[in-house]
């Protein structure tokens, strides 16, 4: 027997519209890293499959870690800049709800 499972409530302003994110000046060239990691993923699979040498292959995903992580503070910083600062604008309450979204971004980020 399956599990029900309730859906997440998606924080206020996180709702997938059409509307302007943070990033979206930047879109292409985070879209240009995303592929590039991609590329190294593949590599990594590649190295896998040949039975490439333990340390090459764990010093490639420390590369990827790394490019994933420039991706990832990019976007909290566009976050940090664009989001958090209207909401803020805003009104307190919102900017308390985007401080808080953007705090625990920043924690899932340390832990992975």
């Amino acid at each position: 027997m399956r599990a029900c499972r309730v859906a997440a409530r998606r924080p206020a302003g996180t709702e997938r519209s059409g509307a302007l994110r943070g990033y979206t000046m930047h879109k292409d060239d985070y879209l240009s890293r995303l592929r590039r990691v991609e590329g190294q993923v593949r590599g990594l699979q590649r190295m896998i499959d040949e039975d490439t040498y333990c340390i090459d292959v764990l010093t490639q995903i420390a590369s990827v870690s790394k490019a994933l992580q420039g991706v990832g503070l990019g976007l909290l910083d566009e976050h940090l800049r664009h989001c958090v600062r209207r909401a803020a604008e805003a009104s307190d309450v919102e900017g308390d709800e985007k401080v808080h979204e953007a705090v625990q971004a920043i924690e899932r980020l340390l832990r992975a």
